[in-house]
């Protein structure tokens, strides 16, 4: 049974904790001593989760190719993991950035510094450049904890823009792979609804929380069919802390980790019906240079047969030769024809945060 979505928005962590709590206990059972407890116990761990999100305040390179998608002043949110003060956010927010800020709870403003990008599993790592004393860092959760019916807590960070940040309570809808437009897959992403307030790219870094105050994810999208099976239904999708986990110690020393050191064409596609289609092609992109052209659809990639985003991106990654061209079987209008494509890792295309 969903939760209802009308006034889903709570105002202030308590709050939002004992409603969490509420919504976790069995309405059919009489209140006691050992629902109390629960409640209790349920509220301090949310008020304690909240208090490690912060607000996330970015502006880019005036040059940043990532610009004309993102814009060049973005806002989202991130929350504390680390006990030097690292901070988890999603990486999109921090593309190409020239500053960084966050906001406490506490409503202090500082300047951060980007520590990592991973593009393969789309997550960001930035550190404040001064001490947030006070802030305990999270514990990271599992998504194999939590299935689809659970009520779970999605909180954002206030930002020095006026973003004012909260916390929603939400309830997980599914577990399931998630094939982005941009050359991006997750085997397994978690959804949620209702969504994260509408705004200022509020899902953008939103920390979601199980009734533990551990966090399961971070929030990367706004999607229409949380639910997937071709139904509507308006949602979130979050990036799974669990893909955090085994890279953290290479993000914190090189910046990235090495599963993200795979070819980019800089396509924008869909696929329908068991076919990919080509929406987009980056100006400047690897895609752009070999003259392939918005519109054809994509029979296979070096001679094998793709008919999903899923098989198409994981056929391209497969091969690491960077001295080998990508062999792209393409159908354009009623002509069949293999095109070359130089492979390219993307982030060479973009200008890496100060920091990294």
């Amino acid at each position: 049974m969903l939760l209802p979505s009308p006034s889903h928005l709570i105002r202030g962590p308590l709050l939002a904790a004992l409603l969490f709590g509420l919504a976790c206990l069995q309405p059919a059972k009489a209140a006691s001593a050992s629902t109390a407890a629960s409640a209790q116990s349920i509220m301090e761990a949310m008020t304690k989760a909240t208090a490690a999100v912060v607000g996330v305040k970015v502006l880019a390179v005036k040059e940043a190719r990532s610009a004309r998608t993102l814009g060049l002043n973005r806002s989202g949110s991130g929350v504390v993991i680390g006990n030097d003060g690292l901070i988890l956010t999603i990486g999109y927010l921090m593309l190409e950035a020239e500053q960084i800020e966050i906001t406490t709870q506490a409503g202090k403003t500082l300047p951060a510094v980007a520590v990592a990008y991973d593009q393969a599993t789309g997550f960001g790592l930035i550190k404040p450049l001064l001490p947030m004393r006070g802030v305990v860092p999270v514990a990271l959760g599992s998504l194999q904890d939590v299935n689809p019916g659970e009520p779970l807590m999605a909180a954002t960070g206030a930002t020095a823009d006026g973003d004012e940040g909260g916390s929603s309570l939400t309830q997980l809808v599914s577990k399931r792979a998630f094939s982005g437009t941009w050359e991006y897959h997750l085997d397994t992403a978690l959804f949620t609804s209702p969504p994260v307030r509408s705004g200022r790219g509020n899902h953008s870094g939103a920390s979601l929380f199980n009734h533990k105050g551990e966090l399961l994810g971070i929030g990367s999208l706004l999607v229409m069919d949380a639910l997937g099976e071709n139904k509507r239904m308006p949602g979130n999708m979050f990036v799974p802390v669990d893909l955090l986990k085994p890279i953290l110690s290479e993000l914190r020393q090189s910046g990235s980790s090495m599963q993200s050191n795979r070819p980019w064409l800089g396509l924008t596609s869909t696929d329908q019906g068991g076919s990919v289609r080509v929406m987009r092609v980056a100006e400047g992109s690897p895609a752009e240079d070999a003259g392939l052209r918005p519109g054809v659809v994509v029979q296979a990639v070096d001679g094998a047969p793709v008919a999903t985003l899923e098989a198409f991106y994981k056929k391209i990654w497969a091969n690491d030769a960077s001295d080998q061209p990508v062999k792209l079987t393409v159908r354009d209008g009623d002509n069949i024809k293999t095109i070359d494509i130089k492979r390219q890792n993307r982030m060479l295309s973009l200008k890496k945060p100060a920091g990294i």
